[in-house]
Formats: C-alpha cells, sequence, structure tokens
C-alpha cells in the first residue's frame, strides 16, 4: 500500500496471518542501507504466530519517495511517517522496532509519540542522547565522509560499489542494496539522512529529551564494526520504563540477517510479556 506523508509516498507492506486474522501490531523499521526486505524472516516468524507484522520503506530507500531537500530526512519527519503509517492501516499504537537509522526514528516515537509505541525495541542503536565515547567517534569515521556531497557518491559506487562491499564485510545483502541505491538519486537520498541529522556542528549543551516510558528492550551485537555497545548497555539510565539489554553474539550490525533465529526467539518472548509503563 501506499501512504503519503508531509507530501512523501511511503511503501508500506501489511502482512497478517489469514488463519488467525489481524494480530497485535508491530512496526518495523529499517535502516542504511535497506528496505523492508531487511526484516523478510522476522515478517514470515511474527505473522506464524499471530501479529500483524506492519514494514514501510523509510522515505528515501527502497520503493518510497525520495525528496531532494536534504532538510526532509530530519529524523523529526520521519517520526511524522510513523504517525501517517499508523493512522493509514486503522491502528492507534504498536510495538515498535527498529534498526539502525529505523531504531533511531524509533526511539523518537517513544519519546515524542508514546500513545501510540506499546513496547519499545531497538537494534544496534542506543538512546540518542547517551555519551558518545571515544570508542563510537572512532567507529563512526565514515559519518563524516558521507557529509562530502558528490565526493561521497562516485566514490561509494566506483567500480562496482568496491566501496560499500568493503565497508560492510559479511552483509549478506549487499547486492539488494546496491540495486536499490543504483536508481536514479537514490544514493544521495539515502546519504542524506546523514546530512540531515548528523553534520558537524559546534560544541553545544547536550540535548534533553522525553522521557521513554514504555518497556525498552536493546539489543547488539559484538559483530557490530559501526556502533558501541557501551553506548547502548548505558541507555538503561535513559530509560524510564522497564529496561532489558540483550547481546547476540556473532553476528554483525545486521542483526535481523545475520541472527533471526536468536532475534525472533527474543522478539517473541518480549512482545508477549505483560505491559508496565513508568508513570
Amino acid at each position: 500500500m501506499i501512504v503519503h506523508s508531509g507530501g512523501v509516498e511511503l511503501y508500506v507492506e501489511d502482512h497478517y496471518s489469514q488463519e488467525q486474522g489481524d494480530g497485535t501490531p508491530v512496526l518495523l523499521l529499517h535502516g542504511w542501507p535497506d528496505s523492508s526486505a531487511l526484516w523478510r524472516h522476522q515478517v514470515l516468524f511474527l505473522t506464524a504466530h499471530g501479529f500483524r507484522v506492519i514494514a514501510p520503506d523509510l522515505r528515501g530507500f527502497g520503493r518510497s519517495g525520495r525528496p531532494d531537500e536534504t532538510d526532509a530526512y530530519q529524523l523529526g519527519n520521519s517520526v511524522a511517517d510513523v504517525a501517517a503509517v499508523l493512522d493509514a492501516c486503522g491502528v492507534e499504537v504498536a510495538h515498535v522496532v527498529g534498526h539502525d537509522w529505523g531504531a533511531a526514528v524509533a526511539w523518537l516515537t517513544a519519546m515524542y509519540l508514546p500513545d501510540r509505541v506499546r513496547t519499545l525495541t531497538v537494534l544496534s542503536v542506543p538512546h540518542l542522547g547517551a555519551a558518545v565515547t571515544r570508542r563510537q567517534r572512532e567507529m563512526a569515521w565514515y559519518q563524516l565522509f558521507f557529509q562530502f556531497e558528490g565526493v561521497a557518491e562516485a566514490s561509494i559506487a566506483y567500480n562496482d560499489w568496491a566501496w560499500l562491499r568493503e565497508l560492510a564485510p559479511g552483509y549478506t545483502d549487499v547486492d539488494r542494496a546496491i540495486a536499490d541505491l543504483s536508481r536514479p538519486g537514490a544514493l544521495t537520498a539515502s546519504l542524506n539522512w546523514y546530512r540531515a541529522n548528523l553534520a558537524p556542528r559546534p560544541p553545544g549543551p547536550r540535548r534533553e529529551f522525553p522521557p521513554v516510558t514504555m518497556p525498552t528492550l536493546g539489543v547488539w551485537s559484538d559483530g557490530d564494526l559501526y556502533l558501541d555497545g557501551e553506548r547502548m548497555r548505558a541507555s538503561r539510565h535513559l530509560v524510564k520504563g522497564t529496561w532489558r539489554y540483550e547481546e547476540i553474539s556473532g553476528a554483525s550490525h545486521w542483526i535481523p540477517l545475520d541472527a533471526p533465529e536468536t532475534l525472533n526467539a527474543l522478539l517473541l518472548d518480549w512482545l508477549n510479556q505483560p505491559i508496565t509503563r513508568a508513570s
């Protein structure tokens, strides 16, 4: 289905069990450089267990629209997209699960639209207010490189996308991602997420965020080359609701692809728990 949000067309897949009918909604939000296809193992598993699974292609990715303006990719716009997707699906509240940029959107949705989030599950990306470690600065060098418009695009796509293949060793969906990013304007649109939200700025006071009041599961993998697990573990101090941390051994940054059985078991246990929110 197509959902319209702020002038952008969002492609959304809405899955449920034909035998069991609509179940409790679960919203799955992917990151860079993926699409909703990242979640294919989770979609099949969760629908088989009676959940309704809603999986959009985030703006700029997959089959969704690609606005030209860099500011269109500010995270606040994607939070508004989440609300539009839920509204179009007739869903008041859903379990929200995010990975990579999708996790950043999920965190902010939990903060600014708490009545729409039953539980929060974030893969790889910590609370946006978590202190940046020295290790994280070292791991995030590519985020600065992505700021160089034109140079980054040419370098990434050069020689059959050799740069991307080297950046993401073991990424099993790299050919799928390359096919998506090869479409006109798609690579720039995906990099605009970094340019809109991570452009270098002068030092200033730490941003204050609303509390996260719903049960929150943080998942990190010890093979992640881009995000420091110390920051995910530290997120517990920034969550007012129930906090749970799980670490998956042997998986790369792309947990849904590398460890689907482990992740699926975690999700099933987590999503079936009694809900207790902080007041």
